[in-house]
């Protein structure tokens, strides 16, 4: 019987504890051993009424884009607490990740691109070309990049901009992490990135920058390499990806 792929290592999940379960069951059915270390807080925002008021009136709006998972889960609970998406409003996102989030959550036509998980594939399809006097509403986290809605209006689009969910610093102990033996780490988010290499003094840097980082975007990884880390394996996006490339990775070394 041949041995899975992942048996005997160790791999650090840093996604947000709610995003996590489901990398944590594609790492495990490969025969590896996860450890969640979270990097982000996710929590609903504090003051909803902008969102509230915004998800009463859709109808005004041409299409809708999510950026993220939680923008779904948030913006999606939102709406559903009021009724349904209009059946005029197209739906957007900007990875398979995030689409496969909005068909659980009931939205049967999903504009995404097929490849790459960021603004830049998303702003690339042919739909979102003549936007022309369009009104987009675009639900995302606190912050976050401007170039989706930049280039939107550039091409003369209505841009509206909502916030659905706060992404916030965990309080973490770094040793907590190094009491662990762990082969690999996947980290998905600049924000998080920069976390982990603030809980590193001088005593744990050497450790942790000598480990393997899976990340499933270009920009992350130039900016793993800027802070440091001494090997940067960039992975297909979504979950998927990332289980693909660590086990990839693992057959390699074997």
């Amino acid at each position: 019987m041949t041995s899975l792929p992942l048996a005997g290592l160790n791999i650090v999940v840093t996604r947000p504890r709610e995003q996590a379960v489901k990398m944590q069951q594609r790492i495990e059915q490969f025969g590896g051993n996860v450890i969640l270390f979270p990097l982000l807080e996710i929590e609903p925002v504090p003051d909803a009424g902008i969102l509230q008021d915004t998800v009463t009136r859709l109808s005004d709006f041409d299409l809708a884009i999510f950026i993220s998972p939680n923008a779904v889960r948030y913006g999606m609970a939102a709406i559903q607490s009021v009724g349904v998406l209009p059946s005029g409003l197209k739906v957007a996102t900007v990875g398979q990740g995030s689409a496969q989030t909005l068909r659980e959550a009931g939205v049967t036509s999903v504009i995404a691109p097929a490849d790459g998980g960021d603004s830049e594939a998303l702003l690339a399809l042919a739909e979102l070309q003549n936007v022309q006097g369009c009104k987009i509403v675009i639900f995302r986290g606190d912050g976050g990049r401007e170039l989706l809605g930049d280039t939107l209006k550039a091409r003369g689009a209505e841009v509206e901009y909502i916030t659905c969910y706060h992404r916030s610093k965990p309080s973490l102990d770094i040793r907590a992490l190094l009491s662990h033996r762990f082969d690999a780490i996947t980290l998905s988010s600049s924000e998080a990135l920069v976390y982990l290499r603030e809980m590193l003094d001088e005593a744990f840097r050497k450790q942790i920058l000598s480990v393997p980082l899976f990340v499933p975007h270009k920009r992350i990884a130039e900016k793993a390499q800027k802070l440091g880390w001494q090997k940067v394996i960039q992975t297909a996006s979504g979950d998927d990806g990332v289980v693909s490339g660590l086990v990839a990775w693992a057959e390699a070394t074997v």
